[in-house]
């Protein structure tokens, strides 16, 4: 996954007692829609599923979570989470960072927007994107980095696939 080249983001959180522990394992929050509200079960070990698996495991927590089945344990242990207020139509937001987690993505509704391309106005499909993080863990430019890498996995999938 994308998430696994920026260590930082995933692998450290605070405990009440301001300690940084480092993990050794990839436990990403993914925010879907409940019958109540939105609940971020954690997509444990996500570095070690394909991008199938990790498909077919959101569209399971987002089916639990409307029927109200997601439990208390699937809840806990993420360092990051993925928000995707896009869906409401949303245009931007600030996520808000929970306790013990390092940083939070959100990623917002795909609009047509006027770009300039090589001094031409064009109109491309255009998705603000946001990271809320720890400052204690992430450094400013370790967080631009990766939304730069994001946005550029964004415009081209293949990247993903191929892992370039």
């Amino acid at each position: 996954l994308l998430f696994l080249c920026f260590l930082n983001l995933l692998v450290a959180f605070f405990s009440i007692a301001d300690t940084i522990v480092y993990k050794h394992y990839y436990h990403i929050g993914v925010a879907v829609s409940g019958a109540k509200g939105l609940v971020v079960p954690v997509l444990k070990n996500a570095d070690q599923l394909s991008f199938s698996e990790t498909e077919k495991a959101i569209a399971a927590f987002g089916d639990r979570a409307r029927n109200n089945q997601i439990s208390v344990d699937e809840l806990r242990g993420g360092s990051f989470t993925i928000s995707n207020g896009g869906i409401f139509g949303s245009l931007m937001s600030t996520p808000i960072l929970n306790p013990t987690q390092v940083a939070i993505l959100g990623m917002h509704a795909i609009q047509k927007r006027a770009v300039v391309v090589e001094d031409q106005i064009v109109i491309r499909p255009m998705m603000y994107l946001a990271l809320t993080y720890d400052h204690r863990i992430i450094d400013g430019k370790e967080a631009v980095q990766f939304l730069v890498t994001m946005k550029d996995c964004l415009e081209d999938p293949a990247r993903l696939l191929l892992g370039v």
